[in-house]
């Protein structure tokens, strides 16, 4: 592995695990794309979090440990974590997460958090999570929770990604929600995903923000314009698209909301990639 100097947690350095970190065993690993990985890694028995949270994970490089927020990408009743990552070229940690295989192990921080759960939205007809890239991750967690499908009527998720190559996981995810036995028949009949590409031709090519915009989104999904009194949204993706998403989302009337003052839409802002 060309010099790469990842202590091997597997063995007796699983003892040397950092104060308030568990260390937790990969159990799948999955890649889509050059870039693009999913894994899977056990749960502690304690560890509890609301679905669109997000956790600091890491892996010992050298001497020390290097973490990351990733969004937990599992609903929060799923006995293992999962989790959707980039690689980035040269990345402190994703270089060498990218190289995990099943039974290696990673670092958990014990406590999770973030903007992105149901309790920060007031309840309304229709949710939008808009995302990008990896910004997915805590809408596969969404999306499998009983409790969205008891806030919404109806469920929308935009997953807007490069190449089509890309948009693997979020159809995958989609698809197998709608299988499940515990929310299949909830997410059968309100979750719709809608895709698009910006650099490759797709059935809906733009970014997200010029797809609202333009209204095209709308017309493609057969649903009115945004409105405040009936729709909420969910955003998670790149610092450019929160801010220009944002920025849509209040032009229409939508204020963002937190956890202790819910409102019509929510920010991702650990999110970076």
């Amino acid at each position: 592995m060309h010099g790469m100097n990842v202590v091997d947690l597997s063995g007796t350095t699983a003892d040397v695990v950092p104060a308030g970190a568990t260390a937790e065993t990969v159990t799948e690993v999955q890649h889509y794309t050059d870039d693009l990985f999913r894994f899977r890694m056990t749960r502690p028995a304690s560890f509890r979090f609301r679905s669109g949270e997000f956790v600091m994970i890491g892996l010992m490089v050298g001497e020390k440990p290097i973490y990351r927020a990733y969004s937990i990408a599992s609903p929060s009743w799923d006995e293992e974590l999962e989790f959707f990552s980039i690689k980035v070229p040269n990345g402190p940690l994703t270089e060498h997460l990218a190289r995990i295989k099943v039974g290696d192990k990673v670092l958990m921080k014990k406590k999770p958090t973030g903007t992105l759960v149901n309790d920060a939205l007031i309840a309304g007809k229709r949710l939008y999570m808009f995302s990008t890239g990896t910004g997915f991750a805590p809408f596969a967690s969404l999306i499998r929770d009983p409790e969205t499908y008891d806030k919404f009527d109806e469920v929308i998720v935009t997953h807007s990604c490069r190449f089509k190559a890309e948009l693997a996981y979020s159809i995958e995810t989609v698809a197998a929600a709608k299988e499940d036995p515990l929310i299949g028949e909830l997410a059968s009949e309100r979750l719709r995903l809608f895709t698009s590409t910006t650099r490759e031709p797709s059935e809906h090519v733009g970014r997200i923000t010029t797809l609202i915009e333009s209204g095209e989104l709308f017309e493609a999904l057969g649903v009115p314009p945004l409105d405040p009194a009936t729709d909420r949204g969910m955003i998670c993706g790149s610092m450019a698209m929160l801010k220009d998403t944002k920025a849509l989302l209040e032009a229409r009337g939508l204020t963002e909301g937190a956890n202790n003052r819910p409102a019509e839409f929510v920010i991702e802002r650990a999110f970076v990639g």
